[in-house]
Formats: structure tokens, sequence, C-alpha cells
């Protein structure tokens, strides 16, 4: 196995990992004891992937006991919902626990097909060459933001929930929250303690009974990819991560009677939006909480992302380049693979096959 310092001074290993953040290093967890020389690749500045960028009210909708990375239980109970910082000391910790070989910052620019057996990966600086990548880059860094009429003309503020952090900037504003999923929910319930809030949905949120968290989610999610890999579409359950968990500042704003949501816009104009029935509302400031999408611009070059946005996979393997794998982007890379609790089961496939298929090219 090469040491590394090898590894600093050839850039050539068996497998490059692209992504520091949760499926990063389940991914790392997983390789450590393989006899493989690997590396982690991260563009942040320091520990926790895109759980850096949170807003600083963040809560899980999962209780600690079922919010955790292979091999290591975060601290707490069924009662404990981990906020952002509690998440951001345990990624951290188990960063160094297990002594994972990250290095940061560093800025994949691409995904090549080299001569011979390996995978040229391109960064900021330098070059890698690897016989196996696994991208786990996720989702963070292409933030969704709809296209309304007179969006331009606008002079309030726009901002996504990938970039919001807190709310007493707003205070004493009206504020647009546009979406209808959980970061939706907890942007709104504490904005509408210093600010005018007015949430805008594109159908009426979906709000899980109080007993019901991300435990229930995660099933639903499993659930629905062995359906429809059966052929039992019809039995699919409904509900999904996009329904509303009720956590503690959810269940607060409800009792403040601020969880009513309105159907979209219109369109903009330069001091507010326009309704369907043709009244205007200023605004100040639109918080877009519309999702993401998968940052694939790396692989792009490699001529392998589908029209959808996604990567044709055998499992979590590409189709089209078997020496690529996708962890952590969400149901199409395994049942709730964007989630702590989710990604292990991924991340631990994805290693043993990967592994498996390295030692048959070797014979």
């Amino acid at each position: 196995m090469q040491t590394d310092s090898m590894m600093a001074q050839t850039g050539i290993v068996d497998v490059v990992v692209i992504g520091g953040g949760q499926a990063g290093l389940a991914v790392g967890y997983h390789l450590r004891r393989s006899g493989l020389s690997f590396i982690i690749l991260d563009a942040e500045d320091g520990p926790g992937g895109a759980w850096r960028h949170a807003w600083q009210s963040l809560r899980l909708f999962s209780p600690a006991a079922w919010s955790s990375l292979p091999g290591w239980r975060l601290a707490g109970d069924d009662q404990d919902y981990p906020s952002r910082d509690d998440i951001l000391e345990y990624l951290a910790r188990y960063e160094a626990r297990y002594e994972l070989p990250v290095r940061r910052p560093v800025m994949v620019r691409s995904v090549e097909r080299a001569d011979g057996d390996r995978l040229r990966v391109v960064c900021d600086q330098g070059i890698w060459m690897a016989r196996m990548v696994v991208s786990t880059t996720g989702t963070w860094r292409h933030p969704v933001v709809p296209s309304y009429p007179g969006q331009e003309a606008f002079r309030g503020l726009q901002l996504h929930s990938s970039i919001y952090s807190e709310p007493t900037v707003f205070a004493g504003q009206r504020v647009l929250v546009v979406g209808g999923g959980n970061s939706g929910a907890q942007i709104l319930a504490e904005l509408s303690k210093v600010a005018d809030t007015i949430w805008v949905t594109e159908r009426p949120p979906a709000f899980l009974p109080d007993e019901v968290d991300g435990r229930e989610l995660f099933r639903r999610a499993t659930e629905r990819v062995k359906a429809l890999q059966e052929g039992r579409g019809q039995a699919v359950p409904a509900g999904g991560f996009g329904d509303i968990v009720m956590v503690p500042p959810v269940v607060e704003a409800r009792g403040r009677g601020v969880l009513q949501a309105v159907r979209p816009f219109s369109r903009f104009f330069d001091g507010g939006v326009e309704w369907a029935d043709g009244t205007r509302s200023a605004v100040d400031a639109v918080i877009w909480c519309t999702g993401f999408r998968p940052a694939l611009d790396h692989v792009a070059g490699l001529g392998i992302v589908e029209e959808n946005g996604t990567v044709a996979l055998e499992g979590t393997r590409s189709v089209r380049e078997p020496r690529l794998w996708f962890v952590g982007y969400g149901g199409w890379t395994g049942p709730a693979s964007a989630t702590l609790i989710g990604v292990g089961r991924s991340a631990r496939d994805t290693a043993r096959r990967l592994i498996d298929s390295l030692a048959a090219s070797a014979h």
C-alpha cells in the first residue's frame, strides 16, 4: 500500500473520492481497510461538506440515533434533533477518528479518460490518476431557482436557501419564502418572528403527524425503490422527503398560525410580485427554497450526463464509464442516499463492489 508521501509525489492512487462531505467520508470509511490506496479531494476549507453552508438554526428531521455515518454513532437519543453545528462537529471528529486521507481545499475541474486503465482527475492543484473514481459532490453547488416573468426588474433581494444564514438581516421587511419542503418550513418558522412573511408553495404543504420523523421517511424511500424495482408501482407508499417534519421550530410556528401557504404568483414587478388575480404585493426579499440538482460539471466532458441531469447507473456504477461511481446524490444513487442515515448503505455497497472489481481485474 502506498504511503501518503508517495501518493503526494506521484499523484497515482487506486481510488480518488471527489468530495469530503458525509458521502465521501462514508466511502472512505469502507475503503480504509481495503489495502487500496485512496485520496479524498474536498473543495471546502474545512470539514463538513455542504453542512458548512446550511443556515445557522437548521435542525435535522431525524433524531440523533438515526443520523449517523457507518461505524460511529452521533451522540444523542430519539428525542434529540441535532443542529447544524452538531453535525459539523461530528463530521470533523469522524474524519479525524478514522484518519481519512482528506486533502482540502482542492477543486476538481474534470474527470477525463486517460491512456491505459486509469481515469485522470484534473484539479486546481494538479492531476491525480486513479483506477476508479467515486464522485460524492452532492447538489449544494447547483441550486435551482425558478424563472418568472419580470424577474430581472425586481429591485429587492433574491437569494437561495443554500446561502441563507440567519433572519435578523430581514427584520421589519416583507419576505417571500418560496418552496414547500422542510427547508421552506424551517426558514419560514424563524423569519416570521422578525419579518412579515408570505409562504409560497406549488401545492398545499404536506405536514407529517407530529410523531413522525426522518425514520419514517427513510422507510418510505427504501420501500419506494424496492417497489419500483419489483414492478409494484401501485404499492409505492405516499409521502417522501419533501413532506414536512414537525421539528420543534415548525411546531412552534404552527402555534403562532404562520404555516399558511398561498399558491405561486404570476410575475415580478420592480417593487414586488403580481398574483394570478392581478393584485400586487410589495416585497423586499425572496428566499428560494426550491431545491438543487446534481453537481456534475466535473464529469460532463465524459458524455455520461443524461438530459434529466443524472447519470445512468447500474447500482451506483456508471453504465457508460464503469470506472466511475456516484454516491450521495439522492434517490437515483440509492434510497435516501443524500441523508446521513441513508448514505451508509450506498457507500458500503459501492466500496464492496469497487474493491471486488479491482481485485478481479488484477487477475
